[in-house]
């Protein structure tokens, strides 16, 4: 999850702004290996460590790190390198620092001269990280995964001018929801937010709620749906009772215990046809989505529009769109993204029907949508072509980390989104360098 920047951080002139944060090498201990002399140069990891531009990100990253401030900050090319490496294996922070320990590749690639047994950092320093560059910087890593296929010559600017663009639902980590599950997580919120301000309730319902909320569950299993209605009625009784013995508490609540209090106070007020319902206490930005999907009728999460180019299915552009926006609404701020990113402008983009509307259609690129007629066969071939995007989605979902969002906010589903593209820009540079070895040099 993600969390508020350091106390620390607070305050910063910019004359106390470092140029950037490097890697210290420090003076060999007796028994150190330097990894150059046993690692594989002609490994993908050796190489793709090579390609990237880590200098960049330390002038880039350091006006995030402040000097004679508190304990030195962590090397920009090691957070870095972790973040790359976090949702390349789709691993949570934990493991990705655990697994450094023990892979000499991941440490190389994070910029270490020499092996080492200590951990690099903790868990949550990277969570600290991601907060403070914030979407801004998370753009900048994807910016520089495709900079560096640019400078490998197996991306080359005419292949941007020509795009894929679709959409996708991000799915957050939240229990399914349902009527009585958040009643009762409201209601256990409230209670801790009683409990933090010193306020003693009438009645809390803790083995109440407990007790209902399991009866709930098995009369619905067992379809005695009378019953099982009955106990959620009252998980909402309880909730209302607690909610009106705070408010007339008058309590001194802060800025998030009162956002705690007004989302009880939405969940306990929502009705079945009612639009923009909370359906997480914890998470009140997620949104129910229909994709029309055989197996999955409803995601709880947010919207992501994604942009592959034609050829090679490079992500060239990924970002969340909250509020459920339509699929024709997220074209236009797609394309300029890829712009910014790759420093070149689409000419040509491929959707499918969900885009339609010429009023979301931007002049200046000729927008193809699936299903049109009367065109040339050349066009036909790239408009079927479109379809490469759907096998993408599932590799960026299942194997980098889009599938289930556990990033904190609104904020957090654009960055797990960012990152998730950057990962699979970097899996594609991997199996370039598998597919191309170095020449094994004559003896």
């Amino acid at each position: 999850m993600l969390e508020l920047p350091e106390k620390g951080q607070k305050g910063v002139k910019a004359g106390d702004l470092m140029k950037g944060r490097k890697a210290k090498s420090g003076a060999p201990r007796p028994g150190d290996v330097l990894l150059k002399n046993f690692l594989n140069a002609a490994h993908p990891l050796y190489r793709l460590a090579g390609v990237v531009n880590w200098a960049q990100f330390e002038r880039q990253f350091g006006k995030f790190y402040a000097e004679g401030m508190g304990r030195p900050a962590l090397a920009t090319r090691l957070v870095v390198g972790l973040h790359y490496l976090k949702y390349l294996y789709n691993v949570s922070d934990e493991v990705v620092v655990a697994s450094w320990v023990e892979n000499p590749y991941w440490q190389y690639f994070c910029g270490a001269e020499y092996f080492t047994h200590e951990f690099p950092c903790d868990p949550t320093s990277l969570v600290k990280w991601r907060q403070r560059v914030g979407v801004e910087g998370s753009e900048k890593l994807l910016k520089e995964s495709l900079a560096a296929a640019q400078r490998e010559a197996v991306l080359p600017a005419t292949e941007v001018k020509r795009v894929n663009v679709d959409t996708t639902v991000q799915e957050k980590a939240i229990a399914f929801p349902t009527d009585a599950r958040l009643y009762h997580k409201a209601r256990q919120a409230l209670v801790g937010v009683a409990q933090r301000c010193n306020f003693k309730l009438r009645q809390s319902y803790v083995r109440l709620g407990k007790r209902a909320l399991v009866n709930q569950g098995r009369y619905g299993a067992a379809r005695q749906l009378k019953r099982a209605r009955r106990e959620t009625r009252k998980l909402r009784t309880y909730l209302g009772r607690v909610l009106r013995n705070v408010e007339r508490g008058k309590l001194k609540l802060s800025a998030k215990q009162a956002q705690v209090v007004s989302i009880a106070r939405r969940i306990l007020a929502q009705q079945r046809t009612d639009h923009g319902k909370v359906y997480s206490v914890h998470a009140p930005e997620v949104e129910c989505i229909a994709k029309g999907k055989v197996h999955k009728h409803y995601e709880f999460g947010c919207k992501v529009r994604i942009v592959t180019t034609s050829r090679q299915s490079w992500i060239v552009g990924i970002d969340a769109a909250h509020d459920n926006p339509y699929d024709g609404a997220t074209l236009k701020p797609a394309l300029i993204q890829v712009k910014r990113v790759t420093g070149v402008r689409p000419e040509e983009a491929f959707v499918d029907k969900g885009f339609r509307g010429q009023r979301y259609h931007p002049k200046a690129v000729a927008v193809y949508v699936a299903g049109r007629r009367n065109l040339t066969p050349q066009l036909s071939k790239l408009l079927k072509r479109r379809s490469a995007i759907e096998p993408v989605i599932g590799h960026t979902k299942h194997d980098h980390g889009m599938d289930r969002n556990y990033l904190l906010g609104k904020v957090g589903d654009r960055i797990n989104a960012l990152l998730s593209g950057c990962a699979w820009n970097l899996k594609k540079l991997w199996r370039h360098f598998v597919e191309h070895p170095l020449p094994v040099p004559a003896t």
